[in-house]
C-alpha cells in the first residue's frame, strides 16, 4: 500500500464508526477514497444536490445548515456529512459550506453501502445522521445503570482554567498544551490567591476551539487581544447533582458541545460531546435531534408517532418516574421549538421579542403520554396590537395547530397562547401575577394555578427566569395567597375509604376505576406547589421542589422522603399501566382498575394515598384561611 493511502488508513482509525473496523477494511476503505480542496465560504452541497460519496473532513471545518438557511451543525476533522443523502435517494436535505480552508475525504457510494451491510455498529452511527447528538457506547455498558448516575461520572479531570487577561495566543497554546477542546475563564482575582485547584474557582466565561475558529480565525481577530473579548458569557451549566441523563437532554435542547458542571456555583468539571459517548443513547433522547431535522409539519407528524415507542421503551428500561418526564417534556418542547423555527420563516423574522412559554407539567419535567398543550406569550414592552397583533395571532395559531396535529390536544380550557388572555407583555405579565397574588380569589386560582409552573422553551427566556423569580419573591410575603392556594389544593382528595379501602368511579366509562392524575399525582403536585412557593422556590419540578422545602425544614422529619416515596409509586403506577395500554394496543389512559394490581402493589398504593392524605390535613393546619 502506498504512502498515501497509509496516511489515510491511520487517519480514518481514529474516528469512529471506522475506528471500529478491522484493519484490512480500513485499508481497503483508504486506497478508494478520493481528495477534494474547498476555500473557506465556499458550497460544498447544495440542497437538492446529487451525492454519491460519505464526506469525511480530513481538517478545516464545515457548516450544515437547514433548507431556510438556519445554522444547523459545525463539523471540525473527523466529522462525517453527506450520509443521509445517501440513504434518501442520492440528494442533499441539508446543504454543507466550508467555513475555513478545507480537505474532504470522498468515500464511495459503493463502500459506503457494503459498509452499512456488513457491520452493523457502522450503519447504526450513520443513520443518526447528526453527530452533535449521542451515539451508541461501547458494546456491553449497562445503559440502565448510566440513567440513575450522576452527572459527575462523566467528568475524567479537573476544569482547565485561564485567566480574562490573558491573550487569545496563550488561551490556545494552553489548549494545545492540555489536550482540551474548551478553557473555563476565571477572574485574574481568583488565580491571584494561590496555587489552589482548579476546581472550585468562580468562572466567568468559557472558550471552545470553536470560538477560536469562527470569532478569531475566520475573523481576523487579534490573538494578542484578551479571551474575554471572545469568550462565551451566558452560559448554560448543570449541578454536580444532577443525573447523566439529564446533562444528555441539556445538550441535545441546546445544540451544546461542552457544558460546565457546578458544585454550589463552581465548576469542578467540562463535559463534552465525546464524554456522552461513553454511553448508549435512549432512543428518546435521539427524538430529540431528530425533530430538529423535521422540515415541515407533515414530518414532525410523522415523527411524533414515535413518542408511544420512546415512552415504553424508557419504562421497559427501568427509568424512574423523574427520568421519564424528563424526557417526555423535553420531547415536548422540541415540537414547540421546531414549530417556532417553521413558524418565523413562514412568517418572517418578529417584529419584537417575545418568550413561548411551556406551562404545567410539560414545565414541570414531569409530562407524561397522554398530554394537552398548555402554553402563553411574553412580549416585549413595546408591543402595539395594531402594530404587531396579526403576526403574534398567526405564529400562535401556527404552533398551537401543529401542536395539536403531533399529537398535542388543544387545552379545553383555552390556556394556550392562541387566546389572546394569554399573549400578555412582560409589564402586564407581572401585573397579572400580582394581582392574583395581592388579591387571591379562590376561583380565579383554581384556573390560574397552572400559570405558576411555568418555562420558556423559545426566544427571550431569560424572561420566563425573571418571571420565575418574581412570583418566587412576591408569593412567599402573602400568606392569603397561600391559604387560598392550599385550599384549591385541597378540592381533590386521594381514593381511600373510612376503613382505608379504595373508593372508585360509580358510573360513566371508567367506573370502578381510580384516576390516578386526578386523584393521585395531580393533587401532591398541587400540594408540594403550595409549600415551594411559601419558601421561595424557584424549582418547577417536584422533585426538585421538595429538596427546596426540605432545606426550608417546614415539615416534620420523614414527611420529605414519605411525599417522594408516594410520588414516585403513583406515578410509576399510572406509567406503568399506560405503557400496558400502548403495548396492547389499546389508548392510554389514567385509570386503573384495583383487580388487575398485585397485592403488593394494592398496598403500598394505599400507603401512597395515605401520605396525600395526612399531607392534605397538615396543609389546611399550616396555611388556614
Amino acid at each position: 500500500m502506498e504512502a498515501e493511502h497509509i496516511e489515510v488508513a491511520g487517519f480514518l482509525s481514529q474516528f469512529q464508526p471506522f475506528n471500529g473496523l478491522p484493519e484490512d477494511t480500513i485499508n481497503n476503505i483508504a486506497q478508494q477514497v478520493e481528495i477534494a480542496y474547498y476555500r473557506a465560504d465556499s458550497d460544498i452541497f447544495k440542497f437538492g444536490d446529487e451525492i454519491h460519496d460519505l464526506c469525511m473532513i480530513r481538517s478545516g471545518a464545515v457548516e450544515i445548515y437547514r433548507r431556510n438557511g438556519d445554522l444547523h451543525n459545525r463539523l471540525s476533522a473527523g466529522g462525517l456529512f453527506g450520509q443521509m443523502g445517501l440513504l434518501m435517494n442520492n440528494r442533499i436535505r441539508l446543504p454543507a459550506k466550508a467555513l475555513e480552508d478545507t480537505l474532504i475525504y470522498f468515500i464511495p457510494e459503493s463502500v459506503f453501502i457494503a459498509l452499512c451491510d456488513e457491520f452493523e455498529a457502522f450503519a447504526y452511527f450513520v443513520e443518526m445522521d447528526d453527530h452533535s447528538n449521542l451515539q451508541h457506547a461501547v458494546a456491553g455498558k449497562d445503559s440502565n445503570n448510566l440513567m440513575v448516575s450522576k452527572v459527575t461520572r462523566l467528568i475524567s479531570r479537573e476544569p482547565v482554567t485561564i485567566a480574562c487577561t490573558a491573550t487569545i495566543r496563550q488561551a490556545a497554546e494552553k489548549m494545545t498544551e492540555e489536550g482540551v477542546s474548551s478553557l473555563l475563564i476565571v477572574s485574574a482575582a481568583e488565580l491571584s490567591q494561590g496555587p489552589q485547584h482548579a476546581a472550585g474557582r468562580m468562572m466567568v466565561g468559557m472558550i471552545t476551539d470553536w470560538d477560536l475558529r469562527a470569532r478569531v480565525v475566520a475573523t481576523g481577530f487579534s490573538i494578542d487581544a484578551t479571551v474575554e473579548e471572545v469568550m462565551s458569557t451566558e452560559l448554560i451549566t448543570i449541578d454536580s447533582d444532577a443525573y447523566a441523563f439529564e446533562a444528555t437532554l441539556i445538550m441535545l435542547r441546546n445544540h451544546l458541545h461542552h457544558l460546565p458542571i457546578l458544585d454550589r456555583g463552581r465548576p469542578v468539571g467540562v463535559i463534552a460531546i465525546s464524554d456522552i459517548v461513553r454511553y448508549e443513547s435512549q432512543s428518546s433522547l435521539y427524538m430529540v435531534g431528530s425533530v430538529f431535522r423535521q422540515n415541515s409539519l407533515e414530518e414532525l407528524q410523522l415523527l411524533s408517532e414515535e413518542i408511544s415507542s420512546c415512552f415504553v421503551r424508557l419504562v421497559n428500561e427501568d427509568a424512574n418516574s423523574h427520568m421519564i418526564g424528563s424526557a417526555m417534556s423535553v420531547i415536548g418542547r422540541s415540537f414547540k421549538q421546531r414549530l417556532l423555527e417553521l413558524a418565523e420563516a413562514h412568517l418572517g423574522a418578529p417584529p419584537i421579542p417575545y418568550c413561548f412559554l411551556a406551562l404545567g407539567s410539560m414545565a414541570r419535567d414531569e409530562q407524561l403520554i397522554i398530554t394537552d398543550q398548555d402554553n402563553a406569550l411574553i412580549l416585549d414592552n413595546q408591543y402595539d396590537p395594531q402594530l404587531h397583533g396579526e403576526y403574534f395571532e398567526a405564529l400562535a395559531n401556527f404552533v398551537c395547530d401543529g401542536l395539536a396535529v403531533c399529537g398535542f390536544s388543544y387545552c379545553t380550557g383555552g390556556i394556550m397562547a392562541t387566546n389572546p388572555l394569554w399573549r400578555k407583555t412582560r409589564q402586564e405579565w407581572e401585573a397579572c401575577f400580582a394581582d392574583w397574588i395581592d388579591n387571591p380569589v379562590p376561583e380565579a386560582l383554581l384556573n390560574c394555578s397552572i400559570f405558576f409552573d411555568l418555562e420558556g422553551v423559545w426566544g427571550k427566556v431569560l424572561w420566563a427566569e425573571q418571571l420565575n423569580t418574581f412570583i418566587a419573591q412576591k408569593s412567599s410575603r402573602e400568606p392569603r395567597f397561600l391559604a387560598s392556594l392550599a385550599r384549591n389544593a385541597l378540592s381533590r382528595t386521594p381514593p381511600l375509604g373510612f376503613f382505608k379501602n379504595f373508593v372508585m368511579e360509580q358510573d360513566g366509562q371508567h367506573r370502578n376505576s381510580i384516576n390516578m392524575k386526578r386523584r393521585g399525582t395531580a393533587p401532591l403536585a398541587d400540594l408540594i406547589r403550595v409549600h415551594a412557593l411559601a419558601v421561595g422556590s424557584k424549582a418547577r419540578n417536584s422533585f426538585e421542589r421538595l429538596d427546596d422545602i426540605d432545606k426550608a425544614g417546614i415539615l416534620q422529619e420523614g414527611r420529605i422522603s414519605d411525599l417522594k416515596d408516594s410520588l414516585e409509586f403513583m406515578s410509576m403506577v399510572r406509567i406503568k399501566h399506560q405503557a400496558h395500554d400502548i403495548e396492547a394496543g389499546r389508548t392510554a389512559d389514567n385509570n386503573i382498575e384495583p383487580e388487575h394490581l398485585s397485592e403488593f402493589e394494592r398496598r403500598n398504593l394505599k400507603d401512597a394515598f395515605q401520605v396525600l392524605s395526612n399531607s392534605q390535613r397538615f396543609l389546611r393546619f399550616r396555611y388556614p384561611l
